[in-house]
């Protein structure tokens, strides 16, 4: 059985905790930030989870992470 490929922008975007979660960056961060306020920037540099929903998508997304 050949091994399963890795989906490099996946591997790229998301990261593992020993518990399973998967973290994941926050968007609207890369650009037009002269109109959002700096709480809102600043907010957004905090790390979010993915949804329960998609865990197992990114699981199989990334099966050696």
């Amino acid at each position: 059985m050949p091994k399963i490929k890795t989906r490099r922008a996946a591997a790229k975007r998301f990261k593992f905790t020993k518990t399973g979660k998967v973290k994941r960056g926050s968007a609207y961060r890369s650009h037009i930030l002269n109109k959002k306020t700096t709480k809102r920037k600043r907010n957004l540099r905090k790390i979010g989870y993915a949804d329960s929903t998609n865990v197992a998508t990114i699981k199989k997304m990334v099966p050696y992470k």
